[in-house]
């Protein structure tokens, strides 16, 4: 990993990171915490805060540029049960970052403790911050929970992902997991416009399989602000002037969310579903300057 020497920012603490990407001790941080902050330095966007504690892992495939790229990674590609992970980003003024992760997040399976997962966003006037991560994916019997909030101050744009498939379904373990919660919560300008929430736990109506038969994956994409408001607009345009028929491979619907869109994707396969995702999302390159889904740091 490479890290910026830190400049201070906000109301984060310097940090300086290690060879390996982790906190000095002193820094307190609890188990699974991490914070990473950016800021244009120079006429370019510069990670200039940076600190994470096991078992996550911060990487950084290009620290400074036009777009501040943030890998988040786990050991194992996964989560325990009982494992809590939150991050905190701060975008800073005029910057853009990205953050995504190195692989589908894996949730192993659990005899009762649930895993958690937590982002906390704040993109500054002007700032742009793209949030794509690759899919969750729920072994049978696992329990995880996600909260995210993202603030965004006036001027500030948001790309954001998040997706889920049915599992090992290779294996037979198709919708198998025994809790699945997920909330968002997007403020701008300090107005609540989006607060969404997915939740799939068996018992709780019919059996996950039924309800969601013939699908294997389910996303969700938001894209608000000046700097995806054009893109916004045409992948709205372009999801109504072909509206998917009862055997699309992929179901898709956009509603407008502010100067934005927000798309629910469906789809019968993972390849398919992630297929339409990066088609449809192509303009991340133009917005941030980097291309997540074709680029291998």
């Amino acid at each position: 990993m490479r890290c910026l020497d830190p400049e201070p920012i906000l109301d984060l603490p310097e940090a300086r990171c290690t060879s390996i990407g982790q906190p000095r001790p002193e820094h307190g941080l609890r188990a699974g915490a991490g914070r990473v902050a950016t800021a244009r330095v120079g006429g370019a966007s510069a990670i200039v805060a940076c600190m994470a504690s096991s078992p996550l892992q911060l990487l950084s495939p290009s620290p400074r540029g036009r777009c501040a790229w943030i890998i988040s990674a786990s050991h194992g590609g996964g989560l325990l049960a009982g494992d809590e992970v939150s991050l905190e980003v701060e975008v800073g003024g005029d910057s853009t970052a990205l953050l995504s992760t190195q692989a589908g997040t894996k949730i192993y399976r659990s005899r009762g403790a649930i895993a958690t997962q937590r982002l906390g966003a704040r993109v500054g006037p002007g700032a742009v911050l793209a949030v794509l991560p690759q899919p969750v994916s729920c072994f049978a019997s696992a329990r995880y929970r996600q909260e995210q909030r993202l603030e965004l101050a006036p001027g500030a744009s948001l790309l954001w992902l998040d997706a889920l498939v049915a599992g090992r379904v290779a294996r037979g373990e198709r919708w198998a997991f025994d809790e699945y919660r997920s909330r968002v919560e997007v403020v701008m300008g300090g107005r609540t416009i989006l607060a969404d929430g997915l939740r799939l736990v068996p018992g709780e109506g019919p059996p996950l399989g039924e309800r969601l038969s013939g699908v294997d994956f389910l996303a969700t994409v938001v894209a608000l602000g000046p700097a995806s408001a054009r893109h916004a607009r045409a992948l709205q345009e372009r999801l109504a002037s072909s509206p998917a028929t009862p055997d699309s491979p992929v179901l898709a619907a956009a509603s407008p969310l502010g100067d934005g869109v927000l798309v629910r994707i469906a789809s019968r396969s993972i390849e398919d579903g992630l297929a339409f995702v990066r088609e449809r999302l192509a303009f991340v390159a133009a917005v941030t300057g980097v291309d997540p889904f074709t680029h291998i740091p």
